[in-house]
């Protein structure tokens, strides 16, 4: 079985986790300004399916 050969230290196993931590602030924003852009209409690379029915009746 294999095991590592020496302890990882806590600045190296804390650096790791604020690297995961990181990314996901970034996925967060990300998907933040997308719902945004979404949803004022300045969406140009997201496509999303539009109910036609709850379109007529709204008009």
């Amino acid at each position: 079985m294999a095991v590592p050969k020496k302890k990882t230290s806590k600045g190296k196993r804390n650096q790791r986790h604020a690297h995961w931590k990181a990314k996901a602030g970034v996925a967060a924003s990300k998907a933040l300004s997308l719902g945004k852009a979404v949803l004022s209409g300045r969406a140009q690379g997201f496509v999303y399916p539009i109910d036609e029915s709850a379109e007529t009746e709204d008009s």
